[in-house]
């Protein structure tokens, strides 16, 4: 009794009859009554009660679909264990301080291996070192070397922050403003920036704040409004706008390197990722 016999069954039950439920196996009804007869010279006894023309299941039969209801489910709880099983496999699990150095490790670790699932979170500093260390996270991104001998960890990327002020704004102009030139200036800003939240409010603290959710609705709001708003030198915030000049914020807190971290004893895997994105020394 395999498995397409099976389903076969299930099928005459709930369809009702040998055309309906070949219809639904893509058989023809010969072939399934063939089948059924080889199932039933397997099992050693009759399914089904025949007449000139029908067949109908008798109480063999119905106590056969039972069981072979009960074997596919637990197919299907085998086949959906085993594809869970192999997207962990292909799930790095990444704890972050900010969104940038998560995007350009995304695209590093797709191009390089694909298929590889990035199931990240931003966090502060404290809780992403805790994440890896408690083994809840698979790789860190912190803003400091972790110098630890179960550690290893290598300089990821920099990002450095800069505001974008509409045309006809007095910071338009300038080559580069500090945060105190920010002082009392009014910004729309995205919710989930990571660290760049804590430094924009201690450094501007009584700037006027606007905060946004959503993406698109931020950038939408952005393009048709005269706030200035945050913005970094990572790739994928070099979004051109004709409207807006971007200015360096020259501070040195402004500017900062991110190193990607792991344990020692993590998984090949990890380590294997890890050494690729850019080295496997430990961080001095």
């Amino acid at each position: 009794m395999d498995l397409d016999q099976m389903r076969q069954l299930v099928a005459i039950a709930e369809t009702g009859t040998m055309s309906a439920a070949a219809e639904r196996c893509s058989l023809t009804q010969p072939s399934l009554s063939r089948s059924m007869r080889r199932l039933e010279a397997e099992l050693g006894c009759e399914l089904f009660a025949r007449t000139r023309n029908r067949a109908t299941l008798n109480e063999a039969g119905m106590l056969a679909v039972e069981a072979a209801r009960e074997v596919l489910a637990a197919e299907t709880r085998l086949r959906d264990g085993l594809d869970e099983l192999a997207r962990r496999a292909r799930t790095l699990r990444v704890a972050s301080v900010a969104p940038a150095p998560v995007w350009d490790l995304a695209a590093r670790v797709t191009a390089a291996l694909p298929g590889t699932i990035l199931d990240t979170e931003n966090l502060p500093d404290a809780e992403v070192e805790r994440r890896l260390f408690v083994g809840t996270a698979d790789l860190a991104v912190t803003r400091r070397p972790i110098a630890l001998p179960n550690c290893t960890c290598s300089p990821l990327m920099t990002e450095s922050l800069a505001v974008a002020a509409p045309e006809g704004h007095p910071l338009a102009e300038r080559a580069h403003v500090s945060f105190a030139d920010l002082a009392g200036e009014s910004f729309i800003v995205l919710e989930d920036i990571g660290f760049w939240k804590e430094v924009y409010e201690q450094r501007i603290p009584d700037a006027n704040v606007i905060l946004q959710r959503d993406r698109e609705v931020f950038w939408q709001l952005a393009q048709s409004t005269d706030l200035l708003h945050f913005t970094t030198d990572a790739p994928q915030n070099r979004i051109q706008d004709p409207r807006r000049r971007v200015v360096p914020i020259s501070d040195a807190s402004a500017h900062v390197t991110f190193y990607l971290a792991t344990l020692a004893n993590a998984p090949e895997r990890v380590r294997d990722i890890a050494r690729l994105m850019g080295g496997n020394a430990a961080c001095r």
